[in-house]
């Protein structure tokens, strides 16, 4: 009952009322208060393995195992932690909804343990190896896990009307290009990279800064949106909890969910390894260490197709559809991604097909948890009940997983291929001469890998077509829940 109470304090509730998605919830909600994790999250994305490799000299740890294996053990414990946290939010009954509360809980997390991961002591190897994986899975596994799993499940929660979610679902991508592909991919290349090159102390003041910064915007966002799917079935009175193995068991026998799983384990196992290597592939390959200009025109010509994208995507998917927009957008994406991987050294060439693969791939950028709302709506359809944090769980799985494995392949490929980091001779960074193999290797994780996943993408959603009649499968499910109603009123 204390529980229930605090809940019901004027200072935890929500700051939106209104049924329909209004634009305080657009503007606050899903793009200026998810910025700073997102922030965080893509600087980390980025520049972390950067961090491990230049600053902390961590490459040849262990004979060059250290970054190889301590990626992927991690990210099993944060497979680990994801389903807790899925099985605890589908468990969760608030007058907030089941995965706001959570956003409450990771603000402060996220600024504490962000900064533990750069505050590595200066102290031998050993005490070096415990403090990075200690700090590395309290941010992933725990703080971000926290996070991640509540703030995508905002899109699905928040409404059924499959307009205003993909509206939401733009806003909140807008969120993610404004950091990732703007402030990370445009300022740091070209301002802040060349400032703070592999001085440890420069590193930790940036990144405190950074988490400190997500603290107060994570507070936004869950102050600044609405669980009405959630509130809903609580009306309702569909509080029970529903056996994990019975979710687990519906989860995994629904085409529509393994379908688009498979879908986002590719997509994610293409871009992490790009986004891993694009540093190193502007520092070696296309430019010159932290040359300012090179990762800086890359993003730049990333950046103007997300800006269109803002105001193309959604009015053509509404019009063509979200999954066949998707597709043919994967065809561009590979088309694009063969001109960059034939001509790498080239930076015109690079450029045109860098637009071209960025064009191809706003569809998926802007419209997928929206597409993945749509499926958890068919399989709430199909079973009678929702299993939200459960398929939200192995949604991050697959996230956090493909990220922790392949930043050890990338990381073993460099080691094997005799990547020298670089130094600082004289108080100036100086960065070394790499051998071709190495050159190779990056820049088949930049541009190579995902001409290959861009066109197994466009084969496998030609399969994906749940939203062809989702507008019909909502009606029922209302529909049934009108009649428990009534049920229940006349007991």
């Amino acid at each position: 009952m204390e529980k229930h109470n605090l809940w019901k304090s004027k200072i935890l509730q929500s700051r939106i009322w209104g049924k329909d998605v209004g634009k305080a919830e657009k503007w606050l909600g899903y793009l200026l208060g998810p910025a700073g994790a997102l922030l965080l999250n893509a600087v980390l994305a980025t520049y972390l393995n950067v961090y491990y490799t230049d600053v902390l000299k961590l490459t040849t740890v262990w004979g060059g195992a250290f970054l190889v294996v301590f990626p992927i053990i991690s990210k099993v414990v944060d497979a680990v932690t994801n389903v807790v946290m899925g099985y605890v939010i589908d468990r969760t009954h608030t007058p907030e909804g089941k995965a706001r509360p959570w956003l409450l809980l990771s603000a402060p997390l996220l600024a504490l343990t962000g900064i533990l991961l750069f505050t590595v002591p200066n102290a031998s190897e050993t005490v070096q190896i415990i403090w990075v994986m200690v700090s590395y899975n309290l941010f992933n596994s725990f703080s971000y896990t926290i996070f991640n799993m509540s703030h995508n499940l905002m899109v699905p929660l928040s409404t059924r009307d499959t307009t205003g979610r993909g509206n939401l679902s733009v806003f909140n991508q807008i969120a993610t290009i404004m950091m990732s592909g703007i402030l990370v991919a445009l300022v740091f290349p070209m301002v802040i990279m060349p400032k703070i090159g592999v001085d440890k102390g420069k590193w930790i003041a940036l990144m405190s800064v950074l988490s400190i910064l997500a603290l107060p915007l994570t507070l936004l966002e869950y102050y600044f949106t609405k669980e009405r799917v959630t509130l809903e079935n609580e009306e309702a009175g569909e509080t029970d909890s529903v056996p994990f193995g019975k979710q687990l068991k519906a989860i995994f026998t629904d085409k529509y969910m393994l379908l688009i799983y498979t879908y986002f384990l590719i997509y994610t196992m293409g871009t992490s390894i790009k986004n891993i290597s694009l540093v190193y592939f502007c520092n070696y390959v296309l430019g010159t260490y932290n040359d300012g200009f090179t990762q800086t025109m890359i993003s730049v010509i990333g950046g103007i197709p997300m800006g269109i994208g803002i105001f193309a995507v959604w009015p053509l998917a509404k019009r063509f559809g979200k999954r066949n927009v998707t597709l043919a957008g994967f065809i561009l994406y590979a088309i694009g991604g063969v001109i960059c991987w034939m001509f790498p050294t080239n930076m015109t060439l690079m450029l045109v097909g860098q637009f071209i693969k960025n064009i191809g791939g706003l569809p998926c950028a802007y419209v997928f948890m929206a597409l993945f709302a749509d499926v958890l709506d068919h399989m709430e359809w199909k079973t009678g009940f929702r299993s939200d944090g459960l398929a939200m769980s192995i949604y991050n799985i697959i996230a956090v997983a493909m990220i922790g494995i392949c930043t050890g392949i990338f990381n073993g490929m460099l080691s094997g291929a005799g990547y020298v980091a670089p130094e600082i001779v004289n108080g100036v960074t100086v960065a070394a001469a790499q051998s071709e193999m190495v050159k190779n290797v990056i820049t088949f994780g930049f541009v190579g890998l995902e001409v290959f996943t861009g066109v197994i993408l466009a084969g496998l959603l030609i399969f994906l077509n749940v939203e062809k009649d989702i507008g019909k499968k909502q009606e029922e499910i209302q529909a049934r829940r009108e009649k428990q109603l009534v049920k229940d009123q006349n007991i």
